[in-house]
């Protein structure tokens, strides 16, 4: 292998490592969040909703943008500069990996929110829907930027 594949291939694995850690940090924060509210619900024999786990599964999908970018990467190599696809991937990979951990941030917020009133649920998925574009925006945006 020569350092110009070696280039690429660094950005074929930073595409999807990076959002993966970002999910698995947002996703444990947001779990975090939602067992400490299940927790004080039982503490006070009131239900316990179950739409929290919303907000845990919700940094998951940027898993599958991560793999979507690392595939683009993949497609063009041979054809793009490598310093490019580094580029691409490891910017791409921080910034899908940033709305993850941000996204389950806001989610045990959400949850913590939810849990104290049993309320909110419409209003708070659609806050951590916009951080989701976040990372949408930046996958098509970085996918162009590879062509």
């Amino acid at each position: 292998m020569n350092a110009t594949n070696l280039l690429a291939d660094l950005g074929f694995v930073f595409a999807l490592t990076l959002p993966v850690f970002g999910s698995a940090f947002g996703a444990t924060v947001a779990a975090m969040a939602a067992l400490g509210a299940w927790k004080k619900c039982y503490q006070e024999n009131r239900a316990a909703p179950f739409m929290l786990v919303a907000f845990v599964g919700a940094p998951l999908s940027q898993i599958i943008y991560g793999m979507i970018l690392m595939n683009a990467i993949k497609g063009a190599a041979g054809t793009s500069e490598p310093t490019t696809l580094l580029a691409m991937g490891l910017l791409g990979g921080l910034a899908i990996g940033a709305s993850a951990w941000g996204q389950g941030r806001v989610g045990a917020v959400a949850a913590d929110a939810m849990g104290e009133t049993g309320k909110g649920f419409g209003i708070f998925i659609m806050v951590v829907g916009i951080i989701e574009t976040v990372a949408l925006l930046g996958l098509v945006f970085f996918m162009q930027a590879i062509r």
